[in-house]
């Protein structure tokens, strides 16, 4: 856990909330820093590095993840074994199914990934005191429900070229939304980008080359993206 520390110009507010790229889109953003203070004493800020599990299907969830940094990968597993690749969470989401017993999902760190942790009773605790938390984690959530929607749309009507820009945009869209250049490394494989648009490799990697050979693209090292334009790459996403 780490150790509270007040700033001397802002002493209601521990310098690891100030110092938060997430703090002010995330749920933190609707408490005051008196709030803060006090959820900071039943906060930790963990690292995990890429392909480390931090939830299991049916699992109980006895705590909160505020996504710091990096890209969580979100799965159903079925019986016989196949894997299903459900969504992706980034800064500042909040992994874990509020006042549910147990994950509906697998999330898999699919980059180095920066959490910051809340047990379970503290958070909801917090929501059912704050009707702004409330209302913050609402919106959240209808949120991940349009996309999901759109996702929707773009499984079940878009064409293997729509698709891989769909998810490309997607990407660069969350990495960094006010940036005119973007640069990120694939947090999936290319089998997990098939099994997420419902694609083989080989056409994953297929249409991607096409994007690159049209400039919407660059690739270095088979997993590192630039995009000069992500305008032009919304485009291809039909």
């Amino acid at each position: 856990m780490q150790p509270v520390r007040n700033d001397i110009h802002n002493s209601a507010m521990p310098v690891l909330c100030q110092s938060c790229e997430s703090r002010h889109q995330g749920i933190c953003g609707a408490l005051t820093p008196e709030q803060l203070l006090a959820v900071s004493r039943h906060t930790r800020r963990v690292h995990h590095a890429a392909g480390d599990e931090l939830l299991a299907d049916a699992e109980p969830i006895t705590s909160y993840g505020n996504v710091l940094r990096g890209v969580v990968k979100l799965s159903k597993v079925l019986e016989d074994g196949r894997q299903q690749v459900v969504g992706l969470q980034f800064a500042p989401d909040l992994l874990g199914r509020l006042f549910a017993s147990e994950s509906r999902v697998s999330a898999e760190a699919a980059s180095d990934v920066d959490m910051c942790v809340i047990p379970k009773p503290a958070l909801e605790a917090l929501v059912r005191a704050n009707p702004e938390l409330e209302h913050r984690v609402m919106l959240q959530t209808l949120r991940e429900l349009d996309e999901a929607r759109d996702w929707m749309v773009t499984l079940g009507r878009k064409t293997a070229a729509e698709k891989v820009a769909s998810f490309l945009y997607l990407i660069a869209s969350h990495i960094d939304p006010a940036g005119e250049v973007t640069t990120f490394d694939l947090p999936l494989s290319r089998a997990d980008i098939g099994d997420f648009l419902g694609l083989t490799i080989e056409t994953v990697s297929r249409q991607m080359s096409k994007l690159k050979a049209d400039g919407v693209i660059e690739i270095e090292n088979y997993r590192h993206v630039l995009v000069p334009d992500l305008a032009r790459l919304r485009v291809r996403c039909g």
